[in-house]
């Protein structure tokens, strides 16, 4: 079961990497819970692939198509879980960030059923996105 969720979560990544959102969103369950971490204008928990491609929507617009993760370093699974080290960066017209980061999945049936996101400069992240 491990590999198998570790497959899925590659797939996810290479598919958010290239812009290939009907893979995303094939991978993505219905009813996903994504975890958005700060204290930032996208910050909360979403719930449904919908709510979280209006989420994604709003990030990539607000950082005027740049929002990207740009690096995979590993992926590590145990069970249901899959964490991912990676480094995304963005920027728009008044400010730019780039960090490392983890994401949690936790895959079930074949299907992302919950994303937890943690940064490693949650501050500069909110000040990124702003309120």
């Amino acid at each position: 079961m491990t590999e198998a969720n570790i497959d899925v979560a590659r797939s996810y990544f290479q598919a958010i990497q290239t812009g290939d959102f009907d893979t995303v969103g094939k991978l993505l369950d219905e009813e996903v819970v994504w975890h958005q971490p700060g204290a930032n204008r996208f910050s909360g928990v979403r719930k449904g692939r919908d709510d979280v491609f209006q989420m994604l929507g709003g990030m990539m617009e607000a950082s005027q198509g740049s929002f990207a993760i740009d690096k995979v370093h590993a992926l590590m699974g145990n069970g249901e879980l899959v964490a991912a080290t990676i480094h995304f960066a963005g920027r728009h017209d008044k400010a730019s960030m780039a960090m490392d980061g983890v994401d949690l999945l936790r895959i079930k049936d074949g299907k992302i059923a919950e994303v937890w996101l943690f940064s490693g400069d949650p501050a500069a992240e909110d000040a990124f996105w702003g309120k």
